[in-house]
């Protein structure tokens, strides 16, 4: 039976190859911490991060410390000199630690573990588990998600959507870009305007794409989007989310209430009846429901307009155009302002609308989409650091794959 040393143990146990070497090892147990100091013998070579060579002195050395992963719940730290090496092709150059990457106060399996935790909870709880400021935690998600976008490979990317969210109410938009074939984010950045569809370009030609393969786009229905397609995505023609279309006749549809109920007293609090399909109501919503259906109400009528532009969606290719028109017409006499406000949005983006037909984008993919963008916006919550936003963005929605150590 071979009984190891413990110095061969641990040394094992982190990899350690010539010239590092194990030199002491000290363990508290009252303060629950695991010291472990690593050194390299006189005359040990080093190779050169830059060209290869395997056969670097040490020039000079400056010590160090980096966060392990824990040893049976005791925090764990390893300690080194750090040494510059004198490549004679390269000149004086800091040489990589085997364990951990260049600037980091984590070792590579540490790093592993927090980005584990990162995509299971929030930042803030990530750093109360390992007991590290929250600071230190964003900036390893941020460099691992970096680093996995580099090689990211759009080049066959020709069906994408656009949307914007942002980090909290009315602050900090952010758009995003989605692969609506590979149900992907792989674009998001600051702003909301134009040129945010021109950064999106240029991303897509640095990952190998090229937006003139771009053949539809799905999108809601801002100007600044319909005119960045325009201008950046010369061949795309445009599908207006059908989430969106609905959602400016559902807009309508509580303006008439609002205005209705100063009169109405008995639509206050109704609010998510008019907003729901009957289907989906409650049992008291229902019963609500059909008592203010027995009114003569602008609402009511309002919400069957919007009922009957549902039916939209379920018309034959051939047949969707004349329903639209006599949907229109419905709409633009009803003498429901905020009905006909709507009817004749929809008018001004008549063709990006029917052509949902044609393209089948629909809004299912930029839903699932943005039901983790909004898991994204929890796991981020009290950051104010939009880069920390977009970072949790790709990590939940990017589908990256980050190739971590083990």
């Amino acid at each position: 039976m071979v009984i190891m040393k413990e110095k061969e143990l641990f040394a094992m146990a982190l990899g350690l190859s010539a010239p590092w070497k194990i030199k002491e090892i000290k363990f508290d147990v009252n303060d629950r911490r695991l010291d472990i100091y690593m050194d390299f013998p006189r005359g040990g070579l080093f190779t050169c991060p830059k060209c290869g060579n395997e056969r670097c002195k040490a020039y000079d050395t400056r010590d160090a410390v980096w966060r392990h992963l824990n040893f049976f719940q005791h925090t764990t730290y390893l300690h080194a000199r750090r040494p510059r090496i004198d490549c004679e092709n390269c000149g004086i150059i800091t040489a990589e630690m085997p364990w951990a990457r260049m600037g980091s106060g984590f070792t590579y399996l540490f790093e592993s573990f927090v980005m584990i935790l990162a995509r299971k909870m929030p930042i803030s709880a990530v750093a109360k588990v390992l007991g590290e400021h929250d600071t230190r935690i964003w900036r390893v998600v941020r460099h691992y998600v970096d680093e996995a976008r580099k090689t990211e490979d759009y080049h066959d990317v020709t069906k994408i959507g656009v949307d914007e969210t942002s980090r909290a109410k009315g602050h900090d938009y952010v758009t995003l870009g989605v692969d609506m074939e590979k149900s992907k984010v792989i674009f998001a950045t600051k702003g909301k305007d134009s040129t945010t569809l021109a950064r999106f370009n240029q991303d897509l030609f640095d990952h190998g794409g090229d937006a003139h393969y771009v053949r539809e786009i799905c999108c809601d229905m801002s100007p600044a989007f319909i005119e960045g397609a325009g201008d950046y995505f010369v061949n795309a023609t445009i599908t207006f989310d059908k989430f969106h279309v609905m959602k400016i006749i559902n807009e309508a549809v509580d303006q008439v209430r609002r205005q209705e109920q100063k009169e109405r007293p008995e639509l206050k609090k109704t609010r998510y009846i008019w907003l729901k399909n009957p289907t989906n109501l409650t049992k008291k919503q229902q019963d609500k429901f059909e008592e203010l259906s027995k009114l003569n109400l602008k609402t009511a009528r309002a919400y069957q307009i919007k009922l009957n532009f549902q039916e939209f969606w379920e018309q034959p290719v051939d047949k969707a155009e004349n329903f639209l028109k006599r949907w229109y017409f419905w709409a633009t006499h009803s003498r429901l302002e905020p009905i006909k406000k709507a009817a004749k949005t929809i008018k001004r983006h008549w063709d990006g609308i029917l052509r949902w037909f044609e393209s089948g984008l629909n809004n299912g993919i930029l839903e699932g989409i943005n039901s983790l963008v909004q898991l994204a916006r929890r796991r981020s919550r009290g950051f104010r650091s939009t880069e920390n936003f977009i970072a949790m963005i790709y990590l939940m929605a990017g589908k990256l794959n980050f190739n971590l150590p083990t």
